[in-house]
């Protein structure tokens, strides 16, 4: 779980960012394929549709976000199959899950990084 980070896509790439994957659901407004510099685009491991539109990023809704994504994050198999692959990746070595959010608390790629740390302690 010790090389597996979050980063704005907006961030400059690093070689230290190892495999670079894409959380978002929506491609990042103002950068280019070339500037994102992607491994992968796991769109499909972002919240749905429906939770992403209801969210709206408003921190008040967030616990609530939480719950929901989590709840999706554990029920929809291909999810549950790009988190395999994420974990298959950590284990050659560092992964690096891109998000677009201003907000660095209250997006989603901290509930699942979250929920990546709880699965990889239940595999130990």
């Amino acid at each position: 779980m010790d090389n597996i980070f979050l980063k704005r896509v907006y961030e400059p790439f690093e070689e230290v960012d190892g495999f670079r994957i894409l959380i978002d659901r929506l491609w990042p407004r103002g950068i280019s394929k070339d500037a994102a510099k992607l491994s992968y685009w796991f769109k499909d491991l972002a919240p749905s549709n429906e939770l992403r539109k209801w969210f709206c990023h408003k921190p008040e809704l967030f616990e609530e976000f939480r719950s929901r994504y989590l709840e999706e994050l554990r029920s929809d198999e291909q999810k549950r199959e790009y988190i395999r692959q994420i974990f298959e990746m950590a284990a050659q070595g560092p992964v690096t899950l891109l998000y677009g959010a201003k907000d660095p608390v209250h997006n989603h790629a901290r509930v699942l990084k979250e929920e990546l740390g709880r699965l990889f302690e239940v595999d130990s």
